[in-house]
């Protein structure tokens, strides 16, 4: 309940630019203490601005939320998309697992498993650092502020140089006309050299994403071979992708 409400609060504080204390404790039930107590969380994660009696939002429209407000929303569901992709590696395979909080959960289903897996997050990196029989690649690059994903041309770098079984992508829109979109363009391009190293791609994206479009494009979704999401998916866009030549999972 504390992660949607704190949700609920950022999507309408961005949505209307401001919003008091008292009109987020009627939108959410809870109690104005409450309210204050969560806008300290969001403005300590760069969410928002705190100011006497509510906060503004920090965030612009075409921007990505934080990766630690990203990390508690639909918890459960990119659990289940993790478990869903898991599935379809096969161990002894070389993995490239993109960053992101769904391409997180995965990698924490991969700690006990049989793989040469090279992560472009220290976030994910981390989460598979002890793993006794997982053959962990690090590749050089710069990591984002607060996101810990590896981006830049020692990043590229370590893809070109390397042919992975399979990649693993997160994005931030995937459609059947617009393709795999990412909000940073380093983040892109670092994409595009993954998919570039790899003999399969398979994309990861929670049902709200298959309606959505951001600013970089990295490749068409005819460039995929499968993608998994969940099944809140609209059937209108699953079947595009169906089109485009996707296999497409829901979890």
């Amino acid at each position: 309940m504390s992660a949607e409400r704190l949700k609920r609060i950022t999507d309408a504080v961005r949505e209307h630019g401001r919003s008091s204390v008292a009109e987020l404790a009627q939108l959410t039930g809870a109690s104005e203490m409450t309210i204050r107590r969560d806008l300290e969380v969001l403005a300590e994660q760069g969410v928002l601005e705190r100011y006497r009696g509510g906060a503004r939002s920090l965030l612009l429209r075409g921007e990505e939320p934080p990766f630690a407000l990203r990390a508690q929303e639909g918890l459960e569901v990119k659990r289940r998309i993790a478990a869903e992709v898991a599935a379809l590696v096969a161990d002894g395979e070389s993995v490239v697992l993109d960053g992101g909080t769904t391409c997180l959960e995965v990698a924490r289903l991969l700690v006990h498993r049989r793989l040469t897996v090279m992560p472009l997050s220290l976030h994910a990196a981390n989460a598979l650092a002890d793993a006794a029989q997982l053959t962990l690649l690090l590749p050089g690059g710069q990591p984002r502020r607060g996101e810990l994903a590896l981006t830049g041309p020692l990043t590229e770098a370590s893809l070109a140089a390397l042919r992975f079984d399979t990649a693993i992508l997160g994005c931030c829109g995937l459609t059947a006309t617009d393709g795999l979109t990412a909000y940073d363009l380093a983040d892109a391009a670092v994409k595009r050299a993954a998919m570039a190293s790899s003999r399969r791609v398979i994309a990861v994206a929670e049902a709200a994403k298959l309606s959505r479009t951001a600013l970089a494009h990295v490749a068409p979704a005819s460039a995929l071979h499968a993608v998994v999401t969940d099944q809140a998916a609209p059937a209108d866009a699953t079947d595009a992708l169906s089109a485009a030549g996707l296999t497409v999972r829901m979890a």
